[in-house]
């Protein structure tokens, strides 16, 4: 008798951890996926979708006109032409509850293209000074005969739900990190 309910326990015990790994790989999954997409709304310049990817509180800071026009003047350039060539994870937060929403930090890494061949000199060293400052000059590789930048671009967003199943995303990037004090709760940005 003895034997089975330190069986029972045990069995209870062991459904629920893996009950519990479960619901988490569903949350890290479902944050993935919504990264992903947002990704490729870039990548095949579907840029107006990648707005969509966005947490409304973030036009608060950043009208949503003005990210349009930014997206497209970064990634539908016709005299720096630039691709994403590949993305890969670096880590997914555990979805925190703050004042009623869910939030996790994500950070990745983008693998870009970017041709400047249709620019002169003084333009082709602006940029890349740009991506030394942005990216650091260890992600950033020109190849002179292509005209072209290889870019691993370390990233971060912060993806928000308030239901742990549709995410909407935050771009962390130093240059927003000041006006992110209206979007995002100080414990996150504590941590970014």
């Amino acid at each position: 008798m003895m034997k089975l309910k330190i069986f029972t326990l045990l069995f209870i015990l062991f459904s629920a951890f893996i009950f519990a790994q479960n619901k988490s790989y569903v949350e890290d999954q479902a944050i993935r996926k919504s990264v992903v997409y947002f990704a490729n709304t870039i990548k095949y310049k579907k840029l107006d979708k990648t707005v969509d990817c966005l947490y409304p509180k973030f036009f608060t800071v950043f009208p949503k006109n003005k990210m349009t026009q930014l997206l497209n003047m970064t990634y539908d350039n016709p005299f720096a032409k630039i691709d994403i060539l590949d993305m890969k994870f670096a880590s997914v937060g555990k979805p925190e509850l703050i004042d009623g929403e869910y939030f996790s930090i994500v950070s990745y890494y983008l693998k870009m293209k970017a041709d400047v061949s249709q620019m002169n000199e003084d333009m082709k060293k602006m940029i890349s000074n740009v991506l030394i400052s942005k990216y650091g000059k260890d992600n950033v590789n020109y190849l002179d005969k292509d005209g072209t930048y290889n870019i691993t671009a370390p990233t971060k967003v912060c993806a928000i739900s308030s239901d742990k199943k549709s995410w909407k995303l935050v771009p962390v990037e130093r240059e927003f990190k000041s006006q992110l004090v209206k979007v995002l709760p100080k414990s996150i940005l504590d941590r970014l």
